[in-house]
């Protein structure tokens, strides 16, 4: 279970809540509390942000598209880009420099700086690393269907969440492939690759890659 823990799978620098993440062994336990993390960190916010309304704090340097939907509450950190029918429903944090596209939607979600989830994404209950990125139409499925609580796979191991909703934990640098969905409790170790459609369970080792059909492979022997 090594790989899935939080100074594992983030360079905690890179996030306004990276200190805040550091309380927490595993980075799904953080879910419950990215409200109370927000309103915390808001508290600290300098004159670089603006609030047009309560709740909801962007930095001055960001690019927010009139269309886009900012709930509250949120915090939209600096040269972010949310573009045009975004869909941020609340309880997020968007790092810097994140992109944030048409149609897609967050709701209780942190974005470490540089994340791209450009196109037609859904993120919910998710925490994603510096630099990752989302492909056009993959998402993040964040309820189990018989609605039970979410339990993480590591091979023969297991993790019991408690958490009736969690979508995955993305490490630093991981890339998901064009409609792929990442079933609840996935992990994506640091740097690690899944191909388009695939559908993801459980945790992928760092600097791996999952391959159709669920095969993976470490990076190490490609």
């Amino acid at each position: 279970m090594e790989s899935m823990k939080t100074e594992q799978l983030f360079d905690l620098t890179k996030s306004i809540a990276g200190e805040a993440l550091r309380a927490f062994q595993y980075p799904h336990e953080a879910l419950p509390h990215i409200g109370d993390i927000l309103l915390e960190l808001q508290k600290k916010l300098g004159e670089d942000f603006w609030s047009p309304e309560e709740g909801v704090y962007i930095h001055k340097t960001a690019k927010v598209a009139p269309t886009a939907f900012i709930g509250t509450p949120c915090i939209i950190d600096a040269q972010a880009e949310i573009r045009h029918g975004a869909f941020i429903r609340g309880n997020a944090i968007v790092g810097k420099n994140c992109v944030v596209g048409n149609s897609t939607e967050l709701k209780n979600v942190i974005l470490f700086d540089c994340v791209q989830a450009p196109h037609y994404n859904y993120v919910g209950d998710s925490i994603l690393g510096y630099k990752s990125h989302m492909g056009a139409g993959s998402i993040t499925s964040n309820v189990k269907a018989d609605k039970s609580p979410v339990v993480i796979r590591n091979g023969e191991k297991t993790l019991d969440t408690g958490l009736k909703k969690m979508g995955a934990m993305l490490g630093d640098y991981a890339e998901i492939g064009c409609n792929a969905v990442l079933n609840p409790g996935t992990v994506i170790g640091r740097r690690s690759n899944v191909y388009p459609l695939s559908m993801v369970r459980g945790v992928v080792p760092p600097d791996s890659i999952y391959k159709t059909g669920g095969i993976v492979v470490s990076k190490r022997d490609q």
